[in-house]
């Protein structure tokens, strides 16, 4: 079970709503932060959190919604900590509806959908030089920050474009995946495909450029989605070059 408070903030502040989301396992700090909207239905916020290694990440998303049957307005989340995803709502009261409060309360939702998690939050930034890109990925649970090193040893259209590394304690680099320049069949965008081997097993992230991003050196990394057709040439990922 999950519980929790949510307080709006001045229209000035950086997050529209900030709060606590509580289980027999975690307490969380949370943010609302306000996220432009692609279409009716796309999220108005996204829910954001520090892991313990200090970095901002996404952990989730939110809607503002109007109850069918009340009229009266609440916030619908959808959120992952890396413990799989969970539905919560906040909703006010009608004590604090009535003294005009901007607290609300965040209760479990109980739902027979099945949901994608959203917790992965990254950026993937090209270098200056040497065809290479740096970045991160990380979700409450863990904190990873790599590079992109071109593959010297593609022979074959499937084979990686890139290995994935990361350094050591003591500097030395590690591979630990493989990543895929790629085209969407659907809107024709590039995006980058990476396939990271982590010890709960593999990771599998997408790294696109929204409108604003559309042009420069800085991708967003999001959780991968299965589709009928996927964009990623090959399915092999951690050999050098298959």
């Amino acid at each position: 079970m999950f519980a929790g408070t949510l307080t709006k903030t001045a229209d000035t502040a950086a997050a529209a709503f900030t709060g606590m989301i509580h289980s027999s396992r975690f307490d969380i700090a949370i943010q609302l932060e306000t996220r432009t909207k692609m279409s009716e239905r796309s999220p108005d916020f996204d829910v954001t959190a520090v892991n313990k290694s200090g970095r901002k990440v996404r952990i989730g998303t939110a809607w503002s919604e109007t109850g069918n049957t009340t009229g009266n307005p609440y916030l619908s989340m959808q959120i992952d900590v890396g413990l799989g995803p969970f539905r919560v709502n906040a909703v006010q009261s009608k004590e604090a509806r009535e003294a005009q409060s901007d607290d609300y309360e965040i209760i479990p939702l109980v739902s027979n959908g099945t949901m994608k998690s959203g917790s992965i939050s990254g950026e993937l930034t090209a270098m200056d030089a040497d065809n290479a890109f740096a970045g991160y990925v990380a979700n409450m649970m863990f904190d990873l920050d790599f590079m992109l090193i071109e593959n010297a040893f593609k022979t074959e259209e499937t084979h990686p474009d890139y290995r994935i590394e990361v350094s050591s304690p003591k500097g030395h680099p590690i591979r630990v995946g493989s990543a895929w320049m790629a085209k969407s069949n659907r809107t024709g965008n590039d995006y980058v495909s990476l396939l990271i081997n982590t010890p709960d097993g593999d990771l599998r992230v997408n790294a696109v450029q929204n409108e604003e991003q559309r042009g420069g050196q800085t991708f967003s990394i999001i959780p991968f989605v299965e589709s009928a057709g996927p964009d990623r040439p090959g399915s092999t990922g951690l050999a050098l070059v298959g």
